[in-house]
């Protein structure tokens, strides 16, 4: 089985920087993992896509984290969203994500969630 273990979540000063990191692990036969990605859902609103990246590298932002946050891999099953310019709207539980194939079929996973607090 598949789980995600998620860290790096906090409490911040606006203009300041976290990183988030994302692994996965798993018992069993071996797996892969074709995407990751966080999400993030701030109280009351919808969850929303904030930063992918493919297995070949490939990354997309919602826009407005762009130029502010990067998505990176250090190998396929480990993600890490870099943070930077924080502001109090990115104040969010942000949630790790990862599609794997599995018995000709995709599952996705996700990770329990890490807290990120941005004070003005």
């Amino acid at each position: 089985q598949v789980q995600l273990v998620e860290s790096g979540g906090g409490l911040v000063q606006a203009g300041g920087s976290l990183r988030l990191s994302c692994a996965a692990s798993g018992t069993g036969r071996p797996f892969s993992i074709n995407r990751m990605g966080w999400y993030r859902q701030a109280l009351g609103k919808q969850r929303e896509l904030v930063a992918v990246i493919s297995s070949g590298g490939s990354t997309n932002y919602v826009d407005s984290v762009k130029g502010r946050f990067t998505i990176s891999r250090d190998n396929v099953r480990t993600v890490y969203l870099q943070m930077n310019s924080l502001k109090p709207e990115d104040t969010a539980v942000y949630y790790c994500n990862a599609e794997i194939p599995r018995d000709l079929r995709l599952y996705a996973y996700w990770g329990q969630g890490t807290q990120v607090t941005v004070s003005s």
